[in-house]
């Protein structure tokens, strides 16, 4: 019997020879590898500047924090996405709005959505789930169908003159949609690389606009770099290279940035990421040839209109329960096969039932939870694993159906 890890992390003789090179600087924390890695992330996203900090979730809190978004506001999510995607809208002191799963779909309902829009809405934040990133155009449509309520708080949002378009695409970096990348369809989009997604940096995560010109980048990068650091004027690295040691502290903040021995890994994979992305896409390919006979749904990983950079593979098994699901997730984990789910709606969590919400008012996001399953695919994953997978998956398939 094989053992199949879910996702372990594609880590190679460059990442351990940069990540060594940069032990022996003597420089280990946020400086030169930080900002190249920024650099590289803009300039794969058409972006321009990007800002590295130590997880998506720092990046989609500064940056709900950056766009003055606070008590009195509501900030649009879907039900359906982990609880990195709501969590900082109660720590900026905002109000959530959920919106159910579009019938037969893990995207949001976008008439509902379009429905919630009102003089509070600030931001939506959509969720480019498994990698695939979701109906921006329909988003776009909906913001500026409803721009006359809109009531903007600080100059960013008086320069959109609408509500904020903020991705969650902790999944999908190097994603593509329409001819566009990943980074650049958003007017906010952060990333996050943790050890489980495609690029990792084992912990960490970027956040890039599509603003460019239309503000002072250099000023609201340094706005990212000062909440990210405590406040303080001056960090580590400026600070050990400059003609003086003098700082301020402006303000109580938080300290959330990158170290450069972290960004050495993701500078490392940067050199292969498009062979990891299409290695993710010939199993992507292969699992799907594979069960094209067996009821189950499966996502559009890529057509003429987008590619995904293939982050999950999803599996729903169609009119079964969570029980079925449970019973496939024991025995494929019985026969060596790690699978995980992806995820639990947020109503379903304490964290949320606990403020008053209920799976009952989400019924499409409970149905696409109950029975899915998410198999392991990932870059490291060998030819002989992947039939593995298949091979175990279409054993206890036939055995339970």
């Amino acid at each position: 019997m094989m053992k199949i890890p879910f996702s372990p992390p594609d880590i190679g003789e460059e990442e351990i020879k940069l990540v060594t090179e940069v032990l022996k600087t003597g420089w280990i924390t946020t400086g030169p590898k930080t900002k190249l890695l920024e650099k590289k992330i803009g300039d794969y996203c058409h972006t321009g500047q990007a800002v590295c900090l130590n997880s998506q979730t720092a990046c989609a809190e500064m940056t709900l924090r950056i766009l003055r978004v606070g008590p009195g506001d509501e900030v649009i999510v879907p039900a359906y996405t982990y609880t990195a995607t709501a969590s900082i809208i109660y720590h900026v002191g905002a109000t959530p709005v959920m919106i159910d799963c579009k019938p037969g779909s893990y995207e949001m309902d976008y008439d509902k959505m379009e429905e919630a829009i009102n003089e509070r809405t600030k931001v939506i934040i959509p969720v480019d789930l498994a990698g695939v990133v979701c109906d921006y155009d329909r988003i776009y449509e909906a913001v500026r169908r409803k721009r006359d309520l809109f009531r903007p708080n600080g100059k960013i949002q008086e320069l959109l003159g609408r509500v904020v378009i903020m991705a969650d695409a902790a999944h999908a970096f190097g994603a593509q949609w329409h001819g566009q990348m990943c980074g650049e369809i958003a007017d906010f989009t952060n990333f996050s690389f943790h050890a489980v997604k495609n690029m990792t940096t084992a912990e960490g995560g970027a956040v890039v606009h599509r603003l460019r010109n239309r503000i002072d980048e250099e000023k609201m990068y340094k706005q990212y770099m000062l909440w990210s650091l405590h406040g303080q004027t001056k960090d580590a690295f400026a600070k050990n290279t400059g003609a003086s040691w003098e700082y301020d502290v402006v303000d109580t903040q938080y300290k959330c940035n990158m170290p450069d021995v972290l960004a050495a890994i993701g500078l490392a994979q940067f050199e292969r990421y498009d062979k990891m992305l299409d290695r993710r896409h010939e199993l992507i390919r292969y699992y799907n040839e594979e069960f094209r006979n067996l009821d189950i749904q499966v996502l559009n990983h890529a057509d003429e209109n987008h590619r995904s950079n293939g982050h999950l593979y999803f599996v729903r098994f169609n009119g079964k329960d969570a029980d079925f699901r449970n019973e496939f997730y024991n025995k494929m984990a019985e026969n060596g096969v790690m699978c995980n789910v992806h995820f639990k709606p947020l109503p379903m969590l304490t964290a949320y039932s606990s403020r008053g919400f209920k799976i009952e008012d989400y019924p499409f996001a409970y149905a696409q939870h109950k029975n899915q399953l998410t198999l392991p695919m990932n870059s490291v994953m060998t030819d002989a694993e992947a039939e593995y997978v298949v091979k175990t998956f279409k054993k206890v398939y036939d055995e339970m159906v």
